[in-house]
């Protein structure tokens, strides 16, 4: 005797769907039990949304079904055991135990030990009347001393504790939840919190949380009108939560100002408790637009030992920081450039380090370099065939710089000289390397006012923020895009 599934269904007449879903427990383990005995006539439980469906159809709640249905109103299906049969796409989903009462349906799914086809009688399926027991034992738990809708969601959020206490891997040990929520509840004050398998110790010292914020900006820049830039942000979020106790709770919120670029494609750590799905439902692939979900970014979590990253995100900035310009003209041995670099007027000018590196491989050594710099120094690393122009930290009040020079290189020499695939001809480029310490290009920090932590002591909590440059290219306006980086942002 064991359960497949189990639902809880609030009935809601005139809303767009009738009802809603407010609990439900799947059993795996019991699942691939039922596989095997019905065997051809076996019927996967739905997700959800299809049984909801189905569900109310059968039981006559939706507000567009009050019509006579032969299917399911004949004098042929007459029902006098809340045992139905839903269907689902093309097959049906049989036996069905549900029944409504307070506006709740109770419905659950027992395990047929048998092949379906043909049908046996409900008196020889044990698990019907375990279902039964199940159903009336968790609607006795939610309507005794049931006061208002604040109760309810209570009780229902101990439900999931209680399942795995009463009906372990689908099979029914206690109709009665009650008496083993206060079993518990006395455990609960008489022992101590069982370590768990994946913490190997706890820690004993002055609570302390570290919350860092990385973000990485990656952007290729053509300056042409047939290709589109591209720029993206990838973030990372690391936490360090030193923490007495062996299982503590932290809520830990992300938040963004007013104009701050919404977080996309957002990946948690396993810790992670529960998301809003707001978080969850934001990707990159959807074109953003003012209704973006913008924030506050809520992470309960209990947090391992060591330090972990609690989450990853991308976001689509409006401008990339720095707008650059290159352009390479080739006359025999020489090379003319010109370079010009704009820091946007919304980002910090305050940098640890800001540099562009120019390679020239697949040529021969530089053997001369006449030069103008309008801002910074350039140093030329001739063996290597490169130049890297050093802007500093802090762009002039104009924001814009610029660099242009002739080149002369030598004989070429491929044993000695650098070889790129991608650096070939006239297809080369200005690789940017800079970073923005305190900064995030979308905004995003972590409050420290918002930092919950439900545990012992009061913690001190220290955040940081840097902004770095990945893979952060302008590529030469003369030559044509090169393919190999056309999946960059991908």
């Amino acid at each position: 005797m064991a359960q497949r599934a189990v639902w809880l269904v609030s009935h809601e007449p005139r809303t767009p769907v009738c009802g809603t879903v407010r609990f439900s427990r799947r059993y795996p383990t019991v699942e691939k039990r039922a596989k095997v005995f019905n065997g051809a006539s076996y019927v996967p439980i739905p997700e959800d949304g299809p049984l909801l469906k189905a569900l109310l159809f059968e039981l006559g709640l939706l507000d567009n079904d009050k019509d006579f249905m032969e299917s399911r109103d004949s004098c042929a299906r007459i029902n006098k055991t809340s045992v139905f049969g839903l269907r689902i796409g093309g097959d049906e989903l049989w036996p069905v135990v549900a029944f409504l009462k307070n506006d709740m349906i109770y419905a659950s799914v027992p395990l047929v030990e048998q092949a379906l086809s043909p049908r046996p009688s409900l008196i020889n399926i044990s698990g019907i009347s375990q279902a039964f027991e199940l159903l009336f034992g968790v609607q006795d738990f939610l309507c005794s001393s049931q006061k208002n809708d604040d109760e309810l969601n209570t009780k229902l959020g101990q439900l999931p504790d209680l399942l795995l206490q009463t009906c372990p891997f689908g099979t029914l040990l206690d109709a009665n939840l009650q008496n083993s929520l206060d079993n518990i509840n006395v455990a609960s004050m008489t022992q101590p919190p069982k370590q768990p398998a994946w913490k190997t110790g706890t820690y004993k010292g002055k609570p302390h949380i570290s919350i860092s914020i990385n973000e990485k900006v990656k952007s290729m820049q053509y300056d042409k009108q047939d290709i589109a830039d591209l720029w993206q942000v990838i973030g990372a979020v690391t936490c360090k939560c030193d923490l007495e106790g062996i299982m503590p709770n932290v809520t830990i919120s992300l938040s963004l100002p007013t104009n701050g670029s919404p977080l996309q494609d957002i990946l948690a750590h396993p810790c992670v408790t529960s998301l809003d799905s707001a978080v969850l439902t934001s990707t990159s692939i959807e074109a953003t637009d003012d209704s973006a979900f913008s924030g506050p970014y809520k992470f309960p979590f209990t947090p391992p030992s060591e330090a972990f990253n609690l989450c990853y995100y991308t976001s689509q900035v409006p401008v990339p920081p720095i707008l650059g310009f290159y352009q390479m003209q080739e006359e025999e041995v020489q090379l003319k450039i010109t370079v010009n670099l704009k820091l946007h007027e919304s980002v910090k000018n305050n940098f640890e380090f800001c540099e562009a590196h120019i390679p020239f491989y697949n040529r021969g050594p530089i053997t001369h370099v006449e030069y103008k710099v309008s801002f910074g120094q350039l140093e030329v690393l001739r063996e290597k065939s490169l130049l890297i122009w050093t802007i500093g930290q802090k762009f002039p009040k104009s924001m814009a710089i610029t660099l242009s020079g002739i080149i002369t290189f030598g004989a070429k020499n491929p044993e000695k000289q650098p070889f790129d695939q991608i650096c070939i001809g006239g297809t080369a480029y200005v690789k940017l390397h800079f970073k923005i310490l305190d900064y995030t290009l979308t905004g995003c920090y972590a409050d420290q006012h918002s930092v919950q932590v439900f545990g012992s002591g009061k913690p001190k909590i220290t955040t940081h923020r840097k902004l770095t440059s990945s893979d952060y290219y302008i590529w030469n306006s003369k030559a044509p895009a090169p393919i190999a980086y056309g999946s960059l942002l991908l």
